[in-house]
């Protein structure tokens, strides 16, 4: 069965980039057949880091849009959708007016839908508003991004929380890879796995084990993920 990974948050800087990058890693390291697409105008993080899996398209154009449901129909494989802030407009229009949940429902196709947390209020917010969006046929995913905060206890104490809880939702932590680290990868224009392991892309073997040691917390994060929607399937 494939699955349709929508990688949001709606707001800019949460991360939404990072963690599509780390799946996309976490696919190509598996080996599971993987198309990805980049929904960004101005950044395009996944042309940038992973463009050999990476296709541009443009959520407010229906033609551009349908891409993700074609290729989620090419073969079983998995989809993901580097949504970029604001564009959750465009994109639940484009759902309500082809009833993508409907179709991918009758296709066998799964709908998952990410959602970034820092440890601000408005991170929240979106995130109920993204519950009352699709009140059932898409399943969720809440990541607390502890790159972008550290003090989660007002969303772990929020009615939102206990809305994610009711429906199952997994909850996991993406872990903060160091500073410093993550810029030589980013001003490298490096790949996850380049960054771990090639020694000629430009880190040292300290920040190198740095990466690794990240890609391995996270990993453990995603497997539980993995697992979760494979029991559903």
């Amino acid at each position: 069965m494939s699955q349709i990974h929508f990688i949001g948050g709606e707001k800019g800087g949460v991360g939404k980039s990072v963690l599509c990058r780390l799946l996309a890693q976490y696919h190509i390291d598996q080996n599971r057949p993987l198309r990805v697409f980049d929904t960004d105008r101005s950044h395009g993080a996944m042309m940038r880091f992973y463009e050999g899996y990476s296709t541009p398209i443009t959520l407010d154009d229906f033609a551009s849009a349908d891409q993700l449901m074609e290729a989620a129909l090419e073969q079983n494989q998995t989809v993901l959708v580097d949504l970029a802030a604001q564009t959750s407009r465009p994109l639940f229009q484009w759902m309500d007016e082809t009833d993508l949940l409907g179709l991918a429902n009758e296709e066998g196709v799964s709908l998952v839908l990410w959602h970034l947390l820092d440890d601000g209020a408005d991170g929240i917010e979106l995130l109920e508003q993204l519950l009352d969006q699709f009140s059932n046929g898409a399943q969720y995913v809440v990541v607390k991004n502890l790159g972008r905060g550290k003090h989660f206890c007002n969303f772990e104490a929020s009615q939102t929380r206990a809305r994610v809880t009711a429906l199952s939702a997994p909850v996991i932590e993406l872990p903060e890879l160091h500073a410093a680290a993550m810029r030589k990868v980013d001003h490298g224009n490096l790949s996850f796995w380049a960054a771990a392991n090639n020694a000629e892309a430009g880190l040292g073997l300290m920040d190198r084990q740095r990466v690794k040691v990240w890609m391995r917390k996270a990993y453990r994060q995603l497997d539980v993920i993995a697992e979760t929607f494979a029991e559903g399937s």
